[in-house]
Order: structure tokens, then sequence, then C-alpha cells
């Protein structure tokens, strides 16, 4: 299975185009392609480089919540969303710190701005941990994944639970071609610190087994498309659970699948190392629904990967 991503990484290194970038990093990019991967030969968290399951699991499960505040993140020690919020902060009236903007470009030449960049963070993670009105006013990324997964807005003011709905449409109707999930809210996307980079999710179902695809407009293939493929695995197994199914494929159809200029070498690096055995995934048999589970209920066991490859993310 994990041939599949390493074959995209490959792919982008070899043939990718060179593109500028909203970050101003710049990338290698293709667009337009597909990885497929069968949940039935074990879970696909990647064995040739250490990928962190843990905020794998509390990353879904905010979303599962409806959540859109980084607090419950960082209480699970997850960092993944603290950049988007901060930088949303160091924009507003109320920061007084040093000078934080153009942090895309400078984080690649200056490593006392790195520093101070860090510094700074580091004290508005505290600040959101530890005081809740702050936490309020800047943990929010507006109506990001949580909110359209299970508060989607309409024009008369109603709310949609679009995950509740499909798994009801899972048992009751599982042959329906709409059993799908929007995150795209072309309303909503002006005010989100991140519009959505996976942006719609459909549920096939046949012969007891139930499969998902996920169409991802922007894919960070480094850096967020091991945690993606993992997200979305882990959800169709929980979806599976909950409505009494096997569990089928993962396909994973990418827009923009890209690699940024810092992170070319690390791509090469992990391709130069031997896939390993796949984990395998436990959830608590006693949970029924998903929206029961908690980070202790999901475990994996067997995961036995290479060591861990750093590389700075783009904001």
């Amino acid at each position: 299975m994990e041939q599949a991503y390493l074959d995209l990484g490959k792919k982008i290194l070899e043939t990718g185009n060179v593109k500028g970038d909203r970050t101003g990093t710049g990338t290698k990019s293709i667009f337009g392609h597909q990885m497929r991967f069968d949940l039935s030969q074990g879970f696909p968290l990647l064995t040739t480089k250490r990928v962190p399951f843990g905020l794998i699991k509390s990353e879904l499960l905010w979303f599962l919540k409806g959540d859109t505040n980084i607090r419950f993140l960082l209480q699970h020690k997850n960092h993944i969303w603290d950049e988007w919020a901060f930088e949303r902060y160091i924009k507003s009236e109320d920061y007084t710190g040093p000078d934080m903007t153009d942090f895309g470009r400078r984080s690649l030449i200056d490593e006392e701005f790195n520093a101070s960049y860090q510094e700074e963070l580091q004290k508005f993670c505290e600040r959101i941990l530890n005081d809740e009105a702050f936490a309020e006013k800047f943990g929010d990324l507006g109506h990001v994944y949580g909110y359209q997964w299970r508060h989607w807005e309409t024009t008369k003011g109603e709310f949609i639970d679009q995950i509740k709905e499909v798994i009801e449409m899972i048992k009751t109707t599982p042959d329906s071609r709409r059993l799908i999930v929007s995150a795209w809210n072309p309303e909503d996307v002006p005010t989100m610190a991140l519009p959505p980079c996976h942006t719609m999710f459909q549920f096939y179902v046949h012969e007891g087994r139930l499969s998902c695809q996920l169409y991802q407009r922007s894919a960070d293939v480094f850096l967020g498309v091991p945690f993606n493929i993992a997200s979305y695995a882990l959800l169709t197994h929980l979806i599976a659970h909950e409505t009494g199914l096997q569990v089928g494929e993962f396909i994973h159809t990418l827009g923009d699948a890209h690699l940024y200029s810092n992170h070319m070498e690390q791509m090469k690096e992990q391709l130069s190392r031997t896939i390993r055995s796949a984990p395998t995934l436990h959830l608590n048999p006693e949970k029924q629904s998903i929206f029961d589970f908690e980070m202790e209920d999901i475990t994996i066991e067997g995961y036995d990967p290479h060591p861990t490859i750093k590389a700075p993310i783009a904001v």
C-alpha cells in the first residue's frame, strides 16, 4: 500500500512543474493523481518515516466534535493547527509583539526570525490553554472542517449535520450515490483560517464493505498527505464500525499534489528507505457511535516505522 505514496513522491521529484504558491516557498507540482489503499490489508500509516498517530486521532476527533477552536487540540498536545490561529492573532490589533509578517519567505533564510517566531508562538499556545476568553477570541479558526461536517448552515439559518446524515444513509440506503460530505462552502471560504484542502468525500458500499474516496484540492505531499491518508482511513474504519460493515478501500484523489522546495531532500531520504509491515488498527468494541469515541478507544499495534524526518511547515 505504502508504495503508492512513494511512487507519488518520486513522480513529483522527477516530472513536477516548478510553481509559485501562496506561502512564497515554491513547489514542484503535478495536477490530478489517484492512490488506492486496501484497508483489509493493514492500516495505511507510513512506515518509511514515523507518522504520529496520536495527532491523527485527536485531529479527527476534533473534526467529529464539530469543534473549530485549537484549544481542544492543544489539550491533547496537538500543534498541527497552531500556525493558522497564530497568523490570525499577529494580524490583529491586540498583538503587540515583534513583527511576524512575511513568515513564509523569512523563515527560509533567517534563523533569528525563526527563533523569535517560535518563542511568540509558544506564548500564544500557552495563553490559549490558560485563558478561556483569549482562546475564544483567538483560538477559533472560523468555519473549517468540523463546522462544515457537523453544522453546515443553510440559507434558512438551519444546520445540517452531514456526518450524522451520511451514517444514517449508509445504514438505510447503502446503494445510494449521494453518500457525500462536503467541506467546501464557498460562502464561508473567505472567513476560514485555511480553506479546506480535503474538500469532499464519498462512501460506497458493496458486499458488506465500506469504501471511501476523498477529493483533495491541494496536497502537501511530504507533510500533509501521510496524515490525510491515515485520517480518512481511520474515519472509514469508524463509520464501518458503527454501520456494521467491513472496510474496503480508501481512494485518495488529488488535485494539485506538490512538494515544497524545502521538502525535496526529505522526500529523497524517505524514498531511500525500505517499506515495513503495516500496523493493525483496534477500535473499542464497546463503543458503537463514532461520536462516543475518545483517544484511548483507538489504538494501533505492530507499528515499527523508520525514524521521523523533520521538515518546516509552509503557512
